[in-house]
């Protein structure tokens, strides 16, 4: 699109867009307005979404602004679609995350936890989310989260604590929730159990040390990156069919260093492929040994307190974990007992994901869910359709999930969270209590100490946030809900807890009908973002810089389900051009009178242009459409840009601005102004505050907010107004490429002649033709200098060109020769190692092709340059 005359433009839309001085405003408007509050008395459709809640600690990354920018999208279309829209806010209380915060903030005051006690350090939380927890609330409004605020929550308020004991109670009494001693992840800083999704894995360095069990013909060999559990070991374990061991099964071998006795057992989970073939089995601290343990009825020795502090009798007693390692190696080293070491040994080593302490495996009593029989109805949702999961590839991953799914461990050793509702008296009575029933009192009864997972209560989400157990409106209207928009990565974490919960608590009706599963954040090179790599980008950063809709924008483009996206600064820059381009095309079409006050004419009375670009928004509409539908944001998206940047901006406007000078003023304002609110409409799920900018100055309406979607007509595409406008297209593309060629700048005029336009159906197009390759009419000393000859499907067309005066010859001769030399010289050097029979004999055969390619160039660009030499007029 050329530059406009500033001058000409209406006075109340500025010359440029500056989203910083804008977007607050607006938003606070539209919340203001109550369009983001939902209706339960509506009779409208329902459509729902919760949001995934950030943690009380947390702060906007760039994988929240994607989901969040998705969310968006989805609730602002539905809603313009005419459904009763809620997206429903609110936060986790996130426990060792915010204990952690929070004893962090103790620390800097030389205190503890223990030093105030439970309940004053739980006040203390309270007092420290209140002044510190949920910047992030904030920092999704400058993002324009169109969310219901009147309905936020908090995991840990009275309604959702209410939920908790509910659910809990009720699955106590079914039988679901038991207490039992079993292996957990443990970490010995944070002093809790922990989930999976709670540890991270690294590949570390270490050692492995395999350690000769017992002497002679009875001794056996096994491998291990943690010598300290051996001292914890019952038993080695060998696979029943490995021949080498056959012998000894059944056996017993002395434990070195401690002098006892542990038997060798026959079981199927050993690989005799892997190491020796056989391994020690310390069921206390490891899970398959464990498994193992159970399977032979071994004893569980535990070696290691909470602190992974050494507590087994003997020299090592009172010593860390990694002190105790490299002593045991070297007392087994000194008894004869080390076979080899491999240093270093790179294995994969799981971390706390809040304090990256190594986390230990640990033998400890906890409760549990009972997950078989709520998992087997998770599957059944999805497979038979009830809930669908987006990209379908990925009920493989769920289907492994919900299939094997082990026991669920639930209790957490925190104090912050919701506290486990049993207690103990002081005759071993055990009584689970709900919300509505009274705890025992007297002496000797106390509550459990143990706090339930974050993921408990995050599981109840979708219908806890509605009310439930009551039977409230909200629930009536809004559950199950639509859309489940997260990531991949907390398929099973999240997902499917909350699958197994939403089915249990409300009679096998299902959580969500869509789970929409995107990828991961990534930079531009691939690489997953973090702190440690320096590769992060701050959302709230690009905002700053380019505005909250070239963020959301660059996060949509790139978002396909179930795949990872890289992103970069260029690309959000990308995304600010393109606001700019439609900010200064709508500039131009208010300058020209571009309206919606009046209907479009009849399509008898428009150009070919015309029909051309109201076919093309027609189908842009269905494409939008589809891929909304199918969770296709980066399609959807690219079909929008597509269309804005190419088809609307570079070649209607332009045809615009020739129909206009010829006096097709108001028909062409019609399909200006048309053309302009349905696209506003469509991108305004991406990019709302630009588009509601946009789309309130040209129509006078209150707000896009609460408009009408649009909706594709169907009709079929008109062939004729296609052709014109694709030869129209092509015609100027090969005079602008011409142009170039001759040594034309962009703006230079030269007269010129369209000839055979007629023949090929394109006599109305030339007007336009001659404005976008800026050829003027020819004078009565026209004389032709050069002629191109453009191809077309039903003929030829012909342009002849008055190149006298127009570029400097001797100059654009002297350029010319020169890239002639250096072609010929690139010829030569080609052929010449072409030519080479003792070269093609020992170059591979992909550097040959590569030489070969660039000979065809040099050859190539000798002809077209000596055919531009022998084009050019005489010195």
């Amino acid at each position: 699109m050329t530059e406009l005359d500033t001058a000409t433009q209406r006075p109340d839309l500025p010359a440029a867009w500056t989203p910083a001085e804008v977007e607050a405003e607006l938003y606070q408007r539209w919340v203001d307005r109550g369009y983001f509050t939902a209706d339960v008395k509506s009779d409208k459709p329902p459509f729902t979404i919760v949001l995934p809640p950030p943690n009380v600690t947390g702060s906007l990354h760039m994988g929240h602004a994607m989901n969040h920018s998705v969310m968006d999208a989805l609730s602002r279309r539905r809603r313009m679609q005419g459904y009763e829209v809620l997206w429903l806010p609110g936060m986790d209380h996130a426990g060792i995350a915010t204990q952690n915060a929070v004893e962090r903030d103790l620390a800097g005051q030389g205190l503890s936890r223990h030093d105030l006690g439970r309940e004053k350090f739980v006040e203390r939380v309270w007092e420290w989310k209140q002044e510190y927890g949920g910047k992030i609330l904030d920092q999704m409004k400058r993002l324009g989260d169109g969310i219901d605020w009147s309905r936020e929550r908090f995991t840990m308020d009275e309604g959702l604590s209410r939920a908790v004991q509910t659910i809990f109670k009720k699955m106590y009494d079914d039988g679901l929730i038991y207490q039992a001693e079993r292996i957990i992840n443990w970490c010995p800083r944070c002093q809790t159990a922990l989930s999976d999704v709670e540890v991270d894995h690294s590949d570390d360095e270490g050692e492995l040390v395999s350690i000769r069990y017992g002497d002679g013909d009875a001794s056996i060999v096994v491998a291990t990156t943690r010598a300290e559990t051996m001292l914890g070991d019952t038993a080695v374990a060998v696979h029943p069919d490995d021949e080498r061991y056959r012998h000894l099964i059944g056996t017993e071998v002395e434990l070195p260093l401690t002098g006892r006795r542990i038997p060798i057992v026959a079981d199927t989970h050993v690989d005799p492929a892997f190491g020796t073939g056989a391994v020690k089995v310390t069921p206390a601290h490891d899970p398959n040994d464990f498994e193992i343990g159970q399977r032979h009825g071994l004893p569980n020795l535990t070696i290691m307190d909470g602190r992974a502090t050494i507590t087994a009798h003997g020299p090592f007693e009172g010593l860390d974990r990694f002190e105790a390692r490299p002593a045991i190696v070297a007392a087994l080293r000194a008894d004869g007992r080390i076979v080899a070491e491999k240093r270093p040994y790179v294995h994969a080593v799981g971390h706390c994901s809040r304090c990256d302490t190594v986390i230990e495996p640990r033998l400890s009593l906890q409760w549990w869910v009972k997950v078989e029989g709520i998992a087997a109805k998770a599957s059944a949702a999805v497979r038979d359709g009830r809930t669908k999961i987006h990209p379908a590839e990925l009920n493989k991953r769920y289907f492994d999930w919900t299939d094997n799914l082990h026991d669920w461990c639930i209790s957490r050793q925190l104090w912050w969270g919701h506290r486990i509702p049993v207690w103990y008296g002081p005759n071993g009575e055990v009584v689970c209590v709900g919300p509505d029933d009274e705890a025992p009192t007297g002496e000797g009864w106390r509550q459990d100490e143990d706090v339930l997972d974050t993921w408990f209560s995050s599981g109840l989400w979708p219908f806890s946030t509605l009310g439930w157990p009551e039977s409230t409106e909200d629930l009536k209207k809004f559950y199950p809900t639509s859309v489940l928009s997260t990531g991949y990565d907390i398929l099973f974490f999240w997902v499917v807890r909350m699958m197994m919960f939403g089915l249990y608590a409300m009679d096998d009706v299902q959580p969500f009908d869509h789970v929409f599963l995107h990828g991961l954040i990534r930079d531009q090179y691939g690489k997953k973002m973090s702190k440690t790599k320096g590769n992060g980008i701050d959302p709230l950063d690009w905002m700053e810089r380019y505005g909250a809709d070239a963020t959301r924008f660059t996060l949509l483009r790139g978002t396909n389900p179930g795949s990872d996206m890289a992103v970069a600064e260029e690309w959000a820059a990308g995304s600010r051009n393109f606001t700019t381009k439609l900010w200064n095309a709508t500039r131009f079409a208010l300058a020209n009178g571009a309206t919606v006050a009046r209907p479009l004419p009849v399509r008898d009375e428009l150009t070919a242009a015309d029909r051309w670009i109201l076919d093309e928004l027609d189908a842009l509409v269905s494409s939008v459409d589809t891929n909304f539908e199918a969770f296709q944001f980066s399609r959807a998206c690219e079909a929008l840009y597509s269309f804005t940047w190419d088809e609307f901006c570079d070649w209607y406007l332009e045809i615009a601005k020739v129909q206009i000078a010829e006096g097709r003023v108001e028909a062409t304002q019609s399909v200006l102004g048309h053309v302009l609110d349905t696209l506003l409409r469509l991108l305004h799920p991406a990019i709302p505050f630009i588009t509601e900018t946009l789309w309130t100055t040209l129509t006078g309406e209150e707000s896009l907010v609460v408009a009408a979607w649009p909706q594709a007509s169907g009709a079929e595409r008109d062939a004729d107004a296609l052709a014109q406008v694709e030869g129209l297209k092509k015609l100027a593309t090969e005079i602008r490429r011409f142009r170039s060629e001759q040594g034309l700048k962009p703006g230079q005029k030269v007269a010129g002649k369209v000839r055979g336009a007629c023949c090929v159906g394109l006599t109305d197009q030339v007007p336009s033709v001659r404005s976008m390759t800026r050829l003027t009419e020819p004078g009565e000393d026209f004389t032709v200098s050069a002629t191109l000859e453009v191809g077309l499907p039903k003929g030829a067309v012909k342009v002849e060109l008055d190149l006298s005066g127009a570029i400097d010859v001797v100059a654009e001769r002297k350029r010319l020769e020169k890239d002639l030399a250096a072609a010929q010289k690139e010829l030569a050097q080609t052929s010449g190692k072409l030519g080479n029979a003792g070269f093609l004999a020992k170059a591979p055969a992909d550097v040959v092709a590569k030489i070969e390619e660039r000979k065809a160039t040099a050859e190539a660009d000798i002809t077209r340059i000596n055919e531009r030499l022998a084009a050019l007029p005489e010195k």
